[in-house]
């Protein structure tokens, strides 16, 4: 009999632009769900922040020295996670206790540079981070790009845990990489699964022959101000999100995906924590069909080198004298 494994996608609603109210979020809602019996939760991308909802609907926000633009980036920028966040404390010890994988986004400040990291926490081992390699259109105004660094899965007894998100899902060489990482779940975080990412995150499941937790989250323009004013906003970015759309900004419609890219659960769009139960048999089956990254791969033609070297854009280079250069 093959193992079994339970896993929840956490679809709920970020405390925008505060950092430490959805942490708080994330910790209540983990546990909830560990409650539930999962052993694998997904929350969607951007939660710890939440989406910047703010570069789809107000175009003025692309204008050189927007005040309302450059104030949201500041707070981003204050709440964002650094390092070994102390604010991690709390999930950390819920993950250790139940010796469960959870994956959540969040924004991730490094020196003076933003980036959209999916965070993966992990019992008693340090938190895995993978910086997201190709950014929307519109999320290039103020995030930076992640390198190879970060192309990393966890060994869990039952298998490995990798994740990307959103836009990741159709670079076919990333998604090579991560099929070679011999993933058993797969966590897929955008901001709302939309009939394009359940594509993606379907072909993902197929084509990988393992099991994708599409994560999305719900977001409400009245949520957007009040995690605003809860950050401190000064009131300069207060217009702009002023003109957010009333009401509904992110629809989450989360799925559990099985290897043979069907959807075991789908969620609506609405908050609600889903759960499926895996047959992590079914990968193994699926191999005798489709093994994207063995039989299926043919490296006598087709060859993939991937960079895994952190990049700074500074070399320190000692010269003839000994001396520290610049390079």
């Amino acid at each position: 009999m093959s193992e079994k494994l339970k896993v929840a996608i956490v679809q709920d609603s970020p405390a925008p632009l505060a950092v430490a109210q959805g942490m708080e979020k994330v910790v209540a809602k983990t546990r909830e769900a560990i409650e539930m019996g999962a052993r694998v939760i997904a929350f969607g991308e951007a939660f710890l922040g939440g989406y910047p909802a703010w570069l789809d609907h107000v175009p003025a926000v692309s204008l050189w020295d927007h005040p309302g633009t450059k104030e949201l980036h500041a707070l981003l920028l204050a709440q964002a996670i650094r390092g070994d966040d102390p604010r991690f404390s709390q999930l950390q010890w819920a993950v250790d206790i139940a010796g469960v994988a959870v994956s959540v986004g969040g924004y991730e400040r490094i020196r003076n540079s933003l980036y959209s990291t999916q965070f993966l926490f992990r019992p008693k081992a340090k938190v895995l981070r993978h910086r997201k390699l190709m950014l929307s259109a519109s999320e290039r105004l103020f995030l930076g790009s992640g390198d190879g660094s970060t192309l990393e899965v966890h060994e869990a007894p039952w298998g490995r845990v990798g994740q990307l998100a959103s836009d990741e899902h159709w670079m076919p060489l990333a998604r090579a990489a991560m099929h070679h990482a011999g993933e058993t779940v797969h966590v897929a975080a955008w901001p709302t699964v939309r009939d394009i990412a359940m594509l993606a995150s379907a072909h993902y499941a197929y084509e990988g022959r393992s099991f994708v937790l599409a994560a999305g989250t719900v977001q409400h323009k009245a949520e957007m101000i009040a995690g605003y004013e809860a950050a401190g906003g000064d009131g300069s970015a207060r217009k702009l999100l002023d003109r957010l759309p009333e009401g509904q900004l992110q629809y989450g419609r989360s799925a559990i995906i099985a290897p043979d890219g069907v959807a075991l659960a789908q969620a609506g769009e609405e908050a609600e924590i889903l759960l499926a139960e895996l047959d992590l048999g079914e990968i193994s089956r699926g191999l005798a069909t489709m093994d994207t990254d063995g039989q299926h791969s043919r490296p006598d033609v087709f060859e993939l080198r991937v960079d895994r070297r952190e990049r700074t854009g500074i070399v320190d280079v000692a010269g003839d004298d000994g001396a520290s250069q610049a390079a």
